[in-house]
């Protein structure tokens, strides 16, 4: 049997660890703490098998349409995957020739260089090389959570104009911005804003995203897509998810509240906490401490987290917000460890009388 040379060269993306213990506080892939709309369960009962013996809709028309009403653009400026690791993979299919380059920032989303390699194609940090034909933006950045400012975006959109400048806003919902005007605007021609189900609407389990460019970039994702690249149950779940608009800011608004409370209180631990615009904090511990050793701690404690080794990432350690309760858990492990006392235990938990 053969296998390609890129294959056989490859790093694969490694992803979090998948822990079977319902024991274990788990923190460690930007799950969302909250169960999905009460509408997702209702769609799931309510769901006709027979439906099952035929294919979905290609062209997942009503998820289109909602998402475009939504952002107040048309549906065939609307793309819907099979999760966004998908969009960005048939992104890097259609929109990169095989002499040419594909860059992100780094540290950013390590997919996106196990992307280029899939493709046989360079990956760089430079997004002013001129072979880059395909940049990928994570807006906020992961794992950092920092935000670029929506002008400065469009201004690299413009400087970009050679190539596509697809912005990942998979954090976006629990930002205090976004990037969709680029894409939505009529002018538009080179930006693609891609979004996701898994994180702020909690359907992580079923994979669905979407994005939303100019029609002959959107064009383009639709003839190198699988025939029926999204299922059935998984387009009616994110609909309801889609719909269910109170719900997602409720639980939105949850994730913001504890993830400022949660930081505010490593920070008056001594740790150094990015400021962060999605449902993760990128925090370095306070010396002599180190991330690595404090990652390995908390494992021993089941409380999962991700740590990412190198030059660029290897002094901190990434932390999805969950619930208060778990943040608590973790902030009470970190204060054993650390011998901070117990009064920021009391502190986090607090809740202010009405």
């Amino acid at each position: 049997m053969r296998i390609t040379d890129p294959v056989r060269r490859l790093v694969a993306y490694t992803p979090g660890e998948q822990p079977r213990s319902k024991r274990v506080v788990k923190l460690n892939t930007n799950e969302n703490p909250y169960p999905p709309s009460p509408r997702c369960a209702e769609v799931l009962a309510g769901f006709d098998p027979d439906r099952l013996r035929r294919y979905p809709d290609p062209e997942f028309a009503a998820l289109r349409a909602a998402i475009a009403k939504a952002n107040g653009t048309e549906p065939d400026r609307v793309f819907v995957g099979n999760g966004s690791d998908e969009i960005l993979s048939l992104a890097a299919r259609a929109f990169v020739e095989n002499d040419e380059k594909i860059g992100s920032l780094d540290p950013s989303y390590s997919l996106y260089k196990t992307l280029a390699a899939i493709r046989d194609v360079p990956w760089t940090p430079e997004a002013d090389d001129p072979k880059v034909s395909l940049f990928l933006l994570t807006n906020p950045n992961a794992p950092t959570g920092v935000m670029k400012p929506v002008s400065e975006v469009a201004a690299c959109a413009r400087r970009f104009r050679r190539g596509v400048l697809l912005v990942d806003e998979a954090y976006a919902d629990f930002a205090s911005g976004n990037c969709m005007k680029l894409a939505t605007a009529p002018g538009n021609r080179n930006v693609i804003v891609m979004r996701t189900f898994s994180k702020s609407y909690s359907l992580a389990g079923m994979r669905v995203g979407y994005c939303i460019g100019p029609k002959d970039l959107i064009g383009a994702l639709y003839k190198v897509k699988d025939s029926y690249n999204v299922d059935a149950v998984a387009q009616a779940v994110a609909l309801a998810a889609f719909k269910d608009r109170a719900y997602h800011r409720r639980t939105v608004a949850m994730v913001v509240k504890t993830r400022g409370r949660f930081a505010k209180e490593l920070g008056r631990r001594g740790w150094d906490v990015l400021p962060s615009e999605t449902h993760v904090v990128f925090a370095k511990p306070p010396a002599p401490a180190k991330a690595a050793d404090v990652f390995e701690y908390l494992k021993s404690r089941d409380i999962y987290v991700r740590y990412v080794p190198g030059p660029l990432t290897g002094d901190r350690i990434r932390i999805t917000i969950g619930t208060d309760g778990q943040m608590k858990t973790l902030l009470d492990a970190l204060d054993d460890r650390f011998s901070g006392g117990s009064g920021g235990r009391a502190a986090f938990g607090a809740r202010r009388k009405s």
